[in-house]
């Protein structure tokens, strides 16, 4: 492809370089170009090194480590998720859920969740390289952040409303 085009601007350079520009002709070329790649070289692809992850302790949980959004996203959208499905399964809302028993249940799933998310980042395991088409990290990420924003959505409302949201 490279050479197609080195060669195509050769040609053109050349002829437009001998003319001066009053004499350039008016009438346009059309040049089409169709380049296939075949099986062996569609499966090669330029290789890039792999990206260092840092499995130290203050890299990891630091403002913009890997860490803190992830274990958030993935608390948040378990809570928001499970605070809708007691209030629409009891009529509870979410302040009478954590003062009937919610908080150790709460503190159970935080924990066990923190510690399942942080294991494979100091293992090295980065969540892009376990990204696939539909299940990626970005879409795990932007459903974490809105899952964060429904939990507190869901209990201003609650707040402001006095009772449960969904009756």
């Amino acid at each position: 492809m490279a050479a197609v085009n080195a060669s195509l601007m050769a040609m053109n350079g050349a002829t437009l370089l001998q003319r001066k520009p009053a004499e350039r002709s008016t009438t346009s070329r059309q040049l089409r170009v169709k380049c296939m790649a075949g099986p062996e070289e569609r499966r090669q692809s330029p290789s890039t090194p792999p990206e260092k992850v840092t499995t130290k302790f203050k890299d990891v949980f630091a403002f913009s480590g890997p860490a803190p959004e992830t274990i958030n996203g993935r608390l948040a959208m378990l809570g928001f998720i499970s605070a809708v499905g007691v209030e629409i399964a009891s009529g509870r809302d979410l302040f009478s859920q954590l003062v009937t028993g919610g908080v150790p249940l709460f503190l159970g799933s935080a924990i066990l969740l923190s510690v399942a998310s942080v294991i494979p980042m100091f293992k090295g395991v980065s969540k892009e390289s376990k990204s696939q088409e539909i299940w990626s990290s970005g879409a795990e990420m932007l459903n974490g952040r809105f899952a964060m924003l429904g939990l507190v959505a869901l209990a201003l409302t609650e707040y402001l409303k006095g009772g449960p949201l969904i009756s």
